[in-house]
């Protein structure tokens, strides 16, 4: 998937450094697993806890994590292996292509709400694992250890552990368990209540198996302080939502201006709206547009997929055409709203008050969204990611495709080249052709005219998304009831709403986030194995 147009929530992140980093070293095959105070799970002892721990019911959560467990396939890719495991265990569908037909979860697929390169240099926070899971469909409760207590964190990893629909990530420093390195990530496989051990699933295992140690010592390990900020590292719970989004809008922490929108969106409105005089809706949104942060646009995006294209006339996979009816479906019920009419209305009257927002989307044609994307796509697909500059787009065309009866699909079918080399892409963008049957209606110069995702409904669905105490502040009572109407979600199709509450789940995530050390770790702290 790729995301256009207008994205997610944290920040940047400093390097902790890990042994070897930077500089060359002797090669290494494996590590002495320090025992104690670790207990391998391969060894005889190991056996014994995971025997009796199988008869307690602790080890429920085991099987599934083990038949997704996978090597982190890179020095600082800790946390991404951590949360493939998991979330290929809670079985979330990333509904996007990995490679060829196959749809699953892998470290190259948690790139967006930070650059692989960058986590591949330094590392990625706590904050930003926990936000990827978010992004990627899972439930996610996050603690820090001064926001929980060992026996809170007990309780969790034995509920997680007694069952298969909850999965527990530890955030941990190796030093307590005499291990080499410093931060680091792992799924949290087992309990075994006897000995109060914790069964740790090392994504790590070119350096450390599997091993049991004393809850009260990864207690420890993850009470420990992050030398760069000052914080402490911690636990988060990952299981299943009960309805999936689908994923058409999300929020980006992918840019650094996500601290200042966020800030502004739940700190600044509220005040802005408390000002005198303000009596009909476009005076509202004016008030909230015109002070809208530099860089605001890339706060809020819309997602659209790239395919390579097939050698022969392109089709859609059934899960393909679901998944682009969903986010069709949203697109044309956003468009339904009376607040995007009013959100329309006023931009196209006072473009000049939201430039900070408009300069920084994307154009808005669809041939140009196609251009980009074409660009974007080529790049991602062969490896080449933060280098998608080195591909342009040569030709882009609609083609709209139609089977067994079905309603016409529009898939926008590009041409990148690379020095040289072309590569054929196809783009699922979500269009909608309005009244009309076909796949597009024409304009009086005979131009295909359909209905994309644009900075309009970015910014109708984001209003929709602000907190209801955000408007409490308006003075005048008619106005107030004539706003609270236009953002009420409760009279919204069920997409639309789960669409909207997606969102609204990652701006409560934002809320947390926007505490001042918190904000601190997000943008200073990394995690190496």
């Amino acid at each position: 998937m790729i995301n256009n147009t207008s994205g997610l929530f944290l920040v940047l992140v400093k390097e902790e450094r890990k042994e070897g980093g930077g500089m060359a070293v002797a090669s290494i095959y494996r590590r002495i697993l320090p025992s104690p105070p670790a207990i391998e799970f391969a060894s005889s002892e190991g056996k014994r806890l995971f025997s009796e721990a199988l008869q307690s019911g602790t080890m429920e959560g085991f099987f599934r994590l083990i038949s997704y467990f996978q090597t982190q396939s890179e020095p600082a890719y800790c946390g991404l292996a951590s949360l493939s495991v998991v979330l290929n265990a809670l079985e979330i569908d990333p509904r996007r292509k990995w490679k060829g037909p196959w749809r699953w979860f892998d470290e190259s697929m948690l790139d967006c709400c930070e650059p692989l390169k960058k986590v591949k240099a330094e590392g990625i926070t706590f904050g930003k694992v926990a936000c990827l899971a978010h992004c990627a469909g899972a439930k996610v409760e996050a603690f820090h250890t001064n926001q929980s207590t060992i026996d809170h964190f007990r309780n969790h990893v034995i509920k997680c552990t007694s069952s298969e629909d909850c999965h527990l990530i530890a955030s941990y420093h190796r030093k307590p368990f005499k291990q080499t390195g410093s931060g680091h990530f792992s799924p949290i496989g087992g309990y075994h209540a006897g000995s109060d051990m914790a069964l740790v699933l090392d994504v790590a295992r070119f350096k450390y198996p599997p091993h049991w140690v004393p809850l009260t010592l990864l207690w420890e390990a993850m009470d420990t302080i992050d030398e760069a900020t000052g914080c402490p590292r911690g636990f988060m719970l990952l299981s299943r939502l009960q309805k999936a989004p689908s994923l058409l809008y999300t929020l980006s922490c992918r840019h650094e201006s996500w601290v200042s929108m966020a800030r502004y969106l739940i700190d600044d409105v509220p005040i802005l709206l408390k000002s005198e005089g303000l009596q009909t809706v476009p005076e509202v949104l004016n008030i909230i547009f015109k002070s809208l942060p530099a860089n605001a646009g890339d706060f809020i995006k819309w997602v659209a997929e790239v395919r390579r294209q097939e050698e022969d006339e392109p089709r859609l996979s059934m899960e393909e055409k679901e998944r682009l009816a969903v986010k069709e479906e949203v697109l044309q019920q956003v468009h339904e709203t009376e607040l995007f009419k009013f959100v329309s209305d006023f931009l196209l009257s006072a473009r000049s008050c939201c430039a900070n927002l408009l300069s920084s989307s994307n154009k808005e044609l669809l041939s140009e969204i196609a251009a980009t994307l074409c660009c974007q796509g080529a790049a991602l697909l062969s490896g080449g990611l933060g280098v998608s500059k080195s591909f342009c787009c040569s030709e882009t065309c609609i083609k709209c495709l139609r089977a067994n009866g079905d309603a016409p699909m529009t898939v926008i079918s590009g041409t990148a080249v690379s020095n040289g080399n072309k590569q054929g892409l196809d783009m699922l963008i979500p269009v909608t052709p309005g009244k009309s049957k076909s796949c597009c209606t024409f304009d009086h110069n005979n131009n295909c005219v359909v209905m994309h995702p644009t900075i309009n409904d970015v910014l109708t669905v984001l209003l929709l998304a602000l907190s209801p105490q955000t408007w409490m502040g308006i003075k005048d009572d008619r106005l107030l009831a004539e706003i609270q109407r236009l953002v009420s979600i409760e009279n919204l199709p069920d997409v639309l709403e789960q669409e909207v509450l997606h969102l609204q789940r990652q701006l409560h995530f934002l809320k947390r986030c926007k505490d001042k050390e918190l904000e601190k770790e997000f943008m200073l702290s990394s995690h190496f194995s």
